[in-house]
């Protein structure tokens, strides 16, 4: 694979070379010498310009690169985020499913516990209304609850 100052450099040979033999064929008041001269002079510009278009392409290129990896950093902070949230979830539902552990009169087994951004949810079945209603008072004391769901429904004796 030809380098990008090898190509130039071989556009700018090219280009002199044809300017040359162009400027051989022509009958106008410059000497050769000068025409290979103004050849070389616009191959230069020529290059120039190629340069300055390289730079700046790189430096698009690199402010692309930053913009890009901003919004891997961003992507990777929500990601994180999220984890640290699911992590809090599952331990206010830890501490909830304890503390029914406690209640001798309910059942963790039969009581599900689903948190979801300070939501509690809580299904199953309960003995009483008593119960039910200690139920949902256990799960709003703990740390981080705003607020309860209470959908259990009490067993017919």
């Amino acid at each position: 694979m030809i380098q990008p100052r090898q190509r130039i450099l071989s556009i700018l040979a090219v280009t002199t070379l044809a300017l040359g033999l162009t400027a051989c064929n022509r009958n106008d008041e410059q000497t050769a010498g000068q025409r290979l001269d103004s050849a070389v002079s616009r191959t230069e510009q020529a290059a120039s310009n190629a340069e300055q278009r390289t730079e700046q392409a790189a430096s698009n290129a690199g402010a692309r690169i930053e913009q890009g990896a901003a919004r891997v950093g961003d992507a990777t902070s929500n990601a994180a985020n999220n984890v640290m949230d699911a992590a809090g979830e599952a331990t206010t539902t830890a501490e909830i499913k304890a503390a029914l552990v406690k209640d001798p009169e309910l059942s963790a087994l039969q009581i599900n516990v689903d948190t979801k951004g300070g939501t509690v949810t809580l299904n199953g079945t309960a003995p009483s209304d008593t119960a039910k209603a200690r139920a949902e008072e256990i799960a709003k004391g703990v740390k981080g609850v705003a607020s309860v769901n209470n959908l259990l429904t009490v067993q017919a004796r």
